[in-house]
């Protein structure tokens, strides 16, 4: 069985010319594609599978961000793993739904 974790990405493009929420979207647009369980929060995204498909999409995004415009990334990554049992997004939000 992969490992299922949760990771929390947060990417903050720097563009001369191109606006950082634009960026965002596109980042965001990423992701949604991916077919990986996510969950676009205000600040991050969460995201939830096998730690390698995670981190090839993390690489993905970026790589889009620079290919729309960013000139720099500040990516920030949380990441939470359990040695026996996948993390669930459903469990920590379970009583907020």
């Amino acid at each position: 069985m992969k490992n299922y974790v949760n990771i929390a990405l947060q990417v903050l493009p720097k563009s001369k010319t191109k606006e950082a929420y634009d960026l965002v979207d596109d980042a965001i647009k990423v992701i949604q594609d991916s077919g990986l369980k996510y969950q676009v929060c205000p600040f991050e995204t969460a995201i939830e599978e096998p730690y390698d498909e995670i981190m090839k999409l993390v690489e993905k995004v970026q790589e889009t961000c620079f290919n729309e415009g960013a000139e720099e990334l500040l990516v920030y990554i949380k990441i939470q793993n359990r040695k026996d049992s996948k993390v669930t997004i459903e469990e920590k939000m379970r009583k907020y739904n």
